[in-house]
């Protein structure tokens, strides 16, 4: 097992995980807002000990990446990524993206996964097609609830940080939710990790990026995983919208579960993720 960095062209440090047999298929997970590599532990347990070769990385700003005041934004984001796989001459992989992940995927896979790179791509909880309310998106969130998110973290970042996964993140504001200590403190350990910057301008990147094109770009099967109780990035502007745009998608609705169900219903999800992947 190791971990390491990459150093990409804009001198930005990339930290990263790579365990298990460097010739098996490779699982690269993308993690969500302010998160990190750290959020995908019970997949990369899981998928390890089913021989994959298992890859998350800290995107930049986040985790032990560099706290970086440019290139917060989904291109770069995706270039990154591509950096990372070219590094560690990846093939065949399949990408697992979760909420602002989700949109990092796709972006990523339209972009840059061609010359058999990737396999396969999993959006869980994502982003895309594009979160904020416009005049192609109707539905959408108001700008002003994303406005609302910054002015909360540079207000009081460490409070936000806990307010969020307290709160909508895994549906523990929800009546007879079975709450995690555990869950709350790590989320506020990662994204504290990070820096404020980078999460600041991230809003704007999970939230205005419209990732139409991306999807509809796609060659590869994709797996639409999303929780109906959705909190934060709800389901009917998300997952429904991304699976009519996909040429060769299959989507999964989890009746009643959160936005950090990867985390709260990880045995659920693993045992789907494994069932695509070998399909």
């Amino acid at each position: 097992m190791s971990s390491n960095f990459i150093t990409t062209q804009d001198g930005t440090q990339i930290f990263y995980k790579d365990w298990g047999p460097q010739d098996a298929q490779p699982i690269v997970f993308h993690h969500g807002w302010p998160l990190s590599a750290d959020d995908w532990d019970a997949q990369m347990l899981f998928f390890l000990g089913r021989g994959y070769r298992v890859i998350a990385h800290d995107r930049r700003g986040h985790g032990r990446s560099s706290q970086t005041d440019t290139g917060n934004e989904m291109d770069t984001y995706a270039a990154d990524v591509a950096a990372l796989a070219a590094h560690l001459d990846l093939k065949n992989a399949v990408h697992v993206g979760h909420s602002t992940g989700g949109g990092e995927v796709a972006r990523y896979v339209a972009q840059y996964g061609h010359e058999g790179r990737v396999a396969k791509a999993v959006l869980i909880g994502a982003v895309a097609p594009i979160m904020v309310k416009t005049e192609n998106n109707p539905s959408g969130l108001p700008l002003e609830v994303f406005d609302g998110f910054r002015s909360a973290l540079a207000a009081n970042r460490a409070q936000f940080f806990l307010d969020i996964p307290t709160g909508p993140f895994y549906g523990f504001n929800r009546d007879g939710a079975e709450v995690s200590e555990g869950l709350i403190r790590n989320w506020w350990r990662q994204g504290m990790m990070g820096g404020a910057k980078a999460h600041y301008d991230c809003i704007k990147a999970f939230s205005e990026t419209d990732f139409t094109e991306d999807l509809k770009t796609i060659e590869v099967p994709v797996l639409v995983m999303h929780g109906d109780d959705d909190q934060i990035v709800p389901i009917d502007d998300s997952a429904r919208l991304a699976i009519k745009l996909l040429k060769n998608g299959t989507l999964k609705v989890y009746e009643g579960l959160p936005h950090g169900v990867a985390s709260t219903h990880a045995d659920v999800i693993n045992a789907d993720l494994l069932a695509f992947i070998q399909g």
